[in-house]
């Protein structure tokens, strides 16, 4: 008898301990792991970690466990937190959205949401945008803050035989610095890639005098080599066939898709570009502007760029074109998020139900099916 209870109370107090360790949540229309961890006030990355098998877009109703931290008495006032803890940027000529982003090492959700006027207005130069600093970029500051005064930006192209160790020591960074700060690299190093470095005025002066090349006080300002050097990272090329090529191929695609898919749930709106609501090209042409590749404005117009492919050989990241209610030129488009055998899945914005994933395996959509195009393509050329 004493062995049973023994056994019980076992039972009872590892139930007990995951009952306080997660929080079960069940997904609603319109929720994406960013918004579900402001709710409970935990990481995105803490929540990809307690559900390993979860997919990358979430299912309608499906649950997830959320790490409990003993802070669900603490949601409202966490979410207060973060609105008050704010810095801010002044909006340079030219910079987008995604620039900014990078800079602050903050999504485009974020700043979006800590601006609820961009999604109507857009960004204007001068204004002033608040930064959100509940972020891994602002756990940083307080380190940072004694050589703020000092530490400058440099800009750095790979050379041949250069690794990311080499580069970090020649600046007195480490690699993890090195990537945080670059973080397109972090697989291979590509000869020509453009990186931008920030260290001390010391220790750039040092390294300049190494390679022969002005020192700090000749460089251009970090701001005004802000909008020029974002396009440079993500070594984005536009050629005669208006296809787009970039080096950092496949994570680009995974983040224009995680663009797209986090606007499921928003309505369709007819010319609308933002989350007030999308038509099926303003979602394509809002997806790749906060990427800085620019698409034409309808799908007509985008059915024209990159090149056509078959559609056994579609991917993700190609752009997937209908004619729809039975008419007979291009008038819907697409993003493909996923292929599988005989089955294309894409991420659009429908007249029906707003942003959604529809299959080719419809009825509707595999009758008014017309092409398929890839506009991105890996940059294997040398610099």
């Amino acid at each position: 008898m004493l062995y049973r209870l023994t056994i019980l109370m076992f039972f009872f107090s590892v139930g007990v301990f995951s009952q306080e360790k997660y929080i079960k949540h069940k997904i609603s229309k319109g929720e994406n792991i960013t918004v579900i961890a402001k709710k409970y006030g935990v990481k995105p990355k803490e929540i990809i970690e307690a559900n390993p098998n979860a997919p990358k877009i979430l299912k309608l109703n499906s649950v997830l466990l959320i790490p409990s931290n003993n802070k669900e008495v603490a949601l409202k006032p966490s979410e207060n937190t973060e609105n008050t803890n704010t810095d801010s940027h002044e909006v340079q000529p030219k910079e987008t959205l995604w620039g900014i982003s990078k800079k602050y090492n903050v999504s485009v959700d974020d700043l979006k949401n800590a601006n609820p006027s961009i999604e109507t207005e857009g960004l204007k130069i001068g204004q002033r945008i608040s930064i959100p600093s509940n972020t891994v970029a602002v756990a940083q500051i307080p380190a940072e803050t004694d050589n703020k005064s000092t530490d400058v930006e440099v800009v750095v192209e790979v050379q041949p035989k250069e690794t990311k160790y080499a580069i970090a020591k020649k600046y007195g960074i480490t690699v993890a610095e090195l990537e945080k700060q670059n973080p397109f690299i972090k697989g291979k190093l590509p000869v020509g890639y453009v990186l931008k470095i920030k260290t001390s005025k010391e220790k750039a002066d040092a390294a300049a005098q190494v390679n022969g090349v002005p020192s700090s006080n000749d460089l251009t300002p970090p701001a005004q080599e802000e909008n020029k050097q974002v396009a440079e990272n993500a070594n984005v090329k536009a050629d005669s066939s208006a296809m787009v090529r970039v080096s950092n191929h496949s994570e680009l695609i995974d983040l224009l898709i995680l663009n797209a898919t986090q606007n499921i749930g928003t309505r369709y709106r007819s010319g609308g570009t933002t989350k007030a609501g999308f038509d099926c090209s303003g979602l394509m042409f809002c997806t790749f502007g906060n990427f800085d590749i620019k698409l034409p404005r309808s799908s007509i117009e985008q059915s024209r760029i990159g090149n056509k492919v078959s559609s056994d050989l579609a991917q993700k990241g190609d752009l997937i074109f209908f004619k729809t209610n039975g008419r007979r030129h291009i008038n819907h488009v697409g993003m493909v998020v996923e292929v599988t055998e005989g089955e294309i899945k894409f991420v659009h914005s429908s007249t029906h139900g707003g942003v959604m994933i529809s299959s080719t395996k419809e009825p509707y959509y595999e009758r008014a099916f017309s092409q398929v195009n890839r506009i991105l393509e890996e940059d294997s050329k040398k610099l």
